[in-house]
């Protein structure tokens, strides 16, 4: 009994770790994302600011998706963003002389002049149209892989506690870009870009990056079979220019998982065929009835 209990002591054991500002770092091993945070500084010249809390926050139920980024108040970003309202978050693929250059870029206290002159990285103009000669929009990284293009959502409050000297800011999609070779990587479920993870700054001198492995894929059980959830997701993810209504997809439940993208597959060929953008259950049981006509 004793060797079952204590096999776990010494170098496996659990030990108490001291909760620090910046927990997330000081007190933890916690992989985080990098981007670069594009705003328009007063000057209308564009401002990069690299983050790593930066997360998903809003991501379903309708049209309101959104992402949570944790900022400085006293930084350029926020203070652009407080002011213009707007911003793109740059996805960037994973480089050691762009981490070098995000570490760079995120120094303190330089304005947007001075940082930008050390900056390596190419801008390009929004896709978001100005109605005005002046740029209303921040350019984009044309080094980034996807870019969300966002406009900040003032109706939630930036500080949940007026002592903190962080903002958090609610960050409306309004659109997705991405490189053509990675939105088709993306929705053949096949390949995925290298990019960076951030392990913070964690002994006073250095910041700790690593390069993500390869992703591996884990089947769903074959006895679990397809959820309509399972089939509304691989539908809707399909072809972006195709939406499918929930009983439309209700009808391809029964799909073998093995056989569900090649039966979708045909479905949005045929309503491309006949210039059909929204696939309801009579347009699938009219593609049934044709088929059984057929055979």
């Amino acid at each position: 009994m004793k060797g079952d209990v204590m096999w776990w002591k010494g170098s496996e054991d659990f030990v108490d770790v001291r909760i620090l500002d910046n927990f997330y770092q000081t007190s933890s091993f916690f992989p985080m994302p990098v981007v670069l945070v594009s705003t328009l500084a007063e000057s209308g010249k564009t401002n990069l600011g690299p983050y790593s809390l930066c997360f998903p926050h809003m991501i379903t139920g309708g049209k309101d998706h959104a992402m949570m980024l944790i900022a400085r108040g006293t930084s350029n970003t926020a203070q652009n963003i407080v002011r213009t309202k707007v911003c793109a978050i740059n996805f960037i693929p994973h480089k050691k002389k762009y981490m070098k250059n995000c570490v760079m870029l995120g120094y303190p206290g330089e304005t947007t002049e001075q940082k930008m002159k050390n900056s390596i990285f190419t801008l390009r103009p929004s896709t978001r149209s100005s109605s005005h000669g002046s740029p209303q929009f921040p350019e984009i990284v044309n080094e980034a892989f996807q870019v969300f293009e966002c406009t900040w959502d003032d109706r939630y409050p930036l500080k949940p506690h007026e002592e903190l000297i962080e903002c958090h800011f609610l960050l409306r999609i309004d659109k997705i870009l991405m490189k053509k070779r990675w939105r088709d990587c993306l929705f053949k479920g096949k390949g995925f870009p290298t990019l960076p993870v951030d392990f913070g700054y964690r002994d006073n001198v250095r910041f700790w990056f690593a390069k993500h492995a390869r992703p591996y894929a884990v089947p769903i059980p074959k006895e679990k079979g397809n959820s309509l959830d399972i089939v509304k997701y691989a539908c809707s993810r399909f072809d972006p220019e195709i939406t499918w209504q929930d009983e439309a997809c209700a009808k391809i439940v029964k799909v073998p998982s093995i056989f569900l993208n090649k039966v979708i597959s045909g479905i949005v060929k045929e309503a491309k065929k006949e210039g059909i953008t929204v696939i309801t259950p009579e347009f699938m049981d009219k593609i049934r009835d044709k088929r059984s006509s057929e055979k």
